[in-house]
């Protein structure tokens, strides 16, 4: 039995605070803001998140104020209706009704009388005595646990709230009772510092020689971050830690349900381990409700309702009640709905999904949902690649991101089957606008090498083709040319060898791309011309197609052609404009602004660089938001702005760190850099350049596109001196020290 005490000055039956909250301020100050405001105040969340203890608490604090002297009232500059302070509102206590055990709908309102320390023998109904009983009374019900029979106590609450005026109520439950003027406090896991903290107080009372080391301090990050910062988790995690090493500990989550029971004695047997914590809301959910449940369990991080709709419908499961079923188990805290770039999405905490993970492998049907679930995901990105020619594409960018994590499971399913390794490699490099144009080179390369490490299979040559082109242009953009090399001849060969001619086009194009970073311009010049060409005679146009043009006006540009790379760029343009499409457009404004440079025109360079770095930065392009800095740096110093130009080159050069060699290591890409940095160092001097270059190292992403975007600050222009009067009246009216008005002047008016 837990410990029950009254606080002296108050009515109630709180039990005892064995231990205490840790962090959870915000939390608690927002709860006591909503009791203000509203007589119903539901805390949601899932099992283990921490519900009933932060109730617990806000009660204790309403409890305790309830309990204040009566001289301590709350200033009359409070708003009109909350001037009461609680010594009025909870004059008559502040009651606990825990009703987790309570399964008989009959057994409710006994289960509420019991808790206010009714007794009654007539035979009046248990609910008549409750409504009399709070009818002329002023306290706080809190309620906790009522999810199982959440309709009967829907119905309950409201007649007792009707009834009693001086009532309020604090409910915690994984779903809200749905009723008019309840605010609803959905509870998250406490942000990582909290969640370490509780795990290292926890891990301190159970063993006075637990210490966090800096060492340690590490896996005990990773520790809470395994567990969803769940202080359920954390809190049975704590209890292991007096048997087990954190790297132990660590180590053995994969079966966390069994690893983490026990609990204190006296805690409610639903949270006296994990397992039991979660399946607590298992059995509380309908046959549909749980079905839906376990095949959501494929999904990894974040998804959508249509994705939802697609791998998890069926026979059993008809697509049209998927909706319902996530409205369901969002109300009882099992889902959680995110906004984001993306648009409404959903999300399991990973303990949930692993929970009905189990109880798919259970099922037998784990195998053929995580089939669904790669031919969505392959599906979606199929269209995302047509998208991603389109006004569309900042959107295409976003869903990506958003979905990165399905992805790299769908690859991960396509990968695992030998018979299915052709899937891999369309999917691979179906993703080459994310990986090129998105930011994620390393990612991109990690599952084209993957990808192509099995040898081709009969029937799917194209796939293969499309991920080795793929995978040389990443490659190439990296500056690994033995690699890109080897990728683009097989390429070129096996496209010759089965007559496919797009591929062919696509090889030509990145040996074109290749030979421009290396800086072998002619030959750039002549394979990228013939790209167009065979693009062209395929009927091919999309931003690889643009940028195969962008690419050619740099090879132009750079052996001085500078008239035939405007012309190039500019007709990249307006096509970009006409079609919504950004990505390809950075780079043609990339070329167009070296040409404005080339001709003294710095503020139209500055003006087409910040374009530049903006579009680039949304679509967290490194290679050219990168390429646009060194630029803008060597636009800056021509300004007259050395120190601002060495703050540019410096915050480039860990940007290099994360796309590969600098520069490609091309003397051509380079030439702006060195021109900028031999300027600014004369203007500056080595050490000041270097203090400088310094900063901009230091410089946050998110800063250096603002400074960019800013640019210099303008200098102020010094004020010239006022010309001094020459007769006294004027020395005295322009207020010169040691002046006399004239006698007889009228007061702000000169004399005269």
């Amino acid at each position: 039995m837990r410990q029950r005490s009254l606080h002296p000055n108050t009515r109630g039956n709180l039990p005892s605070e064995l231990s205490g909250l840790v962090g959870r301020g915000g939390e608690l100050g927002e709860l006591a803001r909503l009791l203000e405001s509203s007589r119903l105040v539901t805390v949601t969340g899932v099992g283990g998140v921490g519900k009933s203890r932060l109730v617990l608490a806000a009660a204790r604090r309403v409890a305790g104020r309830a309990a204040e002297p009566w001289d301590s009232a709350p200033s009359d500059s409070a708003p009109e209706g909350l001037r009461e302070g609680p010594q009025e509102r909870y004059c008559d206590g502040v009651w606990l009704a825990e009703l987790a055990s309570v399964r008989e709908p009959e057994l409710l309102e006994l289960t509420l009388a019991e808790a206010l320390g009714l007794t009654d023998h007539t035979t009046r109904p248990p609910r008549t005595v409750l409504a009399e009983h709070l009818a002329g009374r002023r306290l706080l019900l809190v309620l906790d646990g009522f999810e199982q029979l959440v309709e009967e106590t829907a119905d309950l609450v409201r007649e007792l709230l009707v009834r009693a005026p001086g009532l309020r109520v604090l409910a915690a439950g994984r779903r809200p009772l749905a009723l008019d003027g309840e605010q609803t406090f959905p509870l998250a896991p406490p942000d990582p510092e909290e969640a370490l903290a509780l795990l290292c107080a926890r891990a301190a009372a159970a063993d006075p020689g637990f210490a966090v080391t800096e060492a340690g301090r590490p896996v005990l990050v990773e520790l809470c971050a395994r567990l969803d910062g769940l202080p359920l988790a954390l809190e049975l995690a704590a209890g292991r830690l007096r048997a087990l090493s954190p790297a132990q500990l660590l180590a053995r989550l994969e079966d966390r349900f069994a690893l983490l029971t026990g609990g204190t004695r006296g805690a409610l047997p639903r949270h006296r381990a994990l397992r039991t914590a979660i399946g607590w809301s298992h059995e509380l959910c309908t046959a549909p409700e749980r079905l839906l449940w376990a095949r959501l369990s494929v999904f990894a991080g974040q998804f959508d309702l249509d994705a939802a709709e697609y791998v998890c419908s069926g026979p059993d499961l008809p697509v049209e009640s998927v909706l319902d079923l996530v409205g369901e188990l969002l109300a009882q805290s099992l889902l959680c709905r995110v906004e984001t770039g993306a648009g409404v999405r959903y999300r399991m905490l990973e303990t949930v999904r692993l929970y009905g993970a189990g109880w798919l492998e259970s099922l037998g049907d784990a195998a053929r949902l995580r089939r669904r679930h790669r031919d969505w995901y392959t599906g979606l990105a199929t269209w995302c690649e047509l998208d991603w020619f389109s006004p569309r594409q900042h959107e295409v960018a976003a869903l990506m991101e958003a979905e990165l994590a399905n992805l790299r499971l769908a690859l991960e399913c396509c990968l695992e089957d030998p018979e299915e390794v052709h899937l891999g490699q369309y999917l691979a490099g179906t993703l080459w606008f994310y990986w090129a144009g998105c930011g994620r080179l390393t990612e991109g390369r990690h599952w084209l090498d993957r990808a192509l490490e099995n040898l081709p299979q009969a029937g799917y040559e194209g796939s293969r083709l499309k991920a080795l082109w793929v995978l040389g242009y990443v490659a190439a953009l990296q500056g690994d040319t033995v690699a890109s090399m080897s990728a683009l001849y097989e390429c070129r060969d096996g496209a010759a060898r089965t007559e496919n001619p797009v591929a062919a086009a696509y090889a030509v194009h990145r040996l074109g791309c290749l030979a421009l970073v290396s800086d072998d311009m002619a030959r750039a010049g002549e394979l990228l011309g013939s790209a167009l060409e065979r693009y062209r005679e395929a009927g091919e146009l999309n931003s690889n197609v643009l940028m195969c043009q962008v690419e050619l006006a740099m090879a132009l540009a750079f052996q001085g052609d500078l008239a035939g790379a405007l012309s190039l760029c500019r007709e990249v343009r307006d096509i970009c404009e006409e079609r919504g499409e950004r990505w390809t457009k950075a780079y043609a404004l990339y070329v167009l602004a070296y040409a404005a440079l080339d001709a003294g025109g710095t503020g139209e360079a500055r003006r087409l660089l910040a374009e530049c770095v903006a579009i680039n930065h949304v679509f967290r392009d490194l290679v050219g938001l990168v390429l646009a800095v060194e630029l803008l740096a060597l636009v800056t110093v021509t300004e007259g702005e050395p120190a601002e130009a060495a703050v540019l080159q410096g915050a480039a050069e860990p940007m290099w760190d994360g796309v590969g060699l600098r520069l490609f290591g091309s003397g051509y890409f380079n030439a702006p850099r060195l021109m900028c940095q031999e300027r600014a160092g004369e203007l500056l001097g080595a050490e000041r350049y270097a203090a400088c270059a310094g900063h901009g190292r230091a410089l946050a992403l998110d800063e250096l596109v603002e400074r960019a975007l800013r640019g210099p600050e303008p200098k102020p222009k010094p004020v010239p001196p006022l010309p001094r009067p020459r007769s006294a009246a004027g020395r005295a009216a322009a207020g010169y020290p040691g002046s006399r008005k004239p006698a007889g002047s009228p007061e702000g008016e000169p004399a005269g």
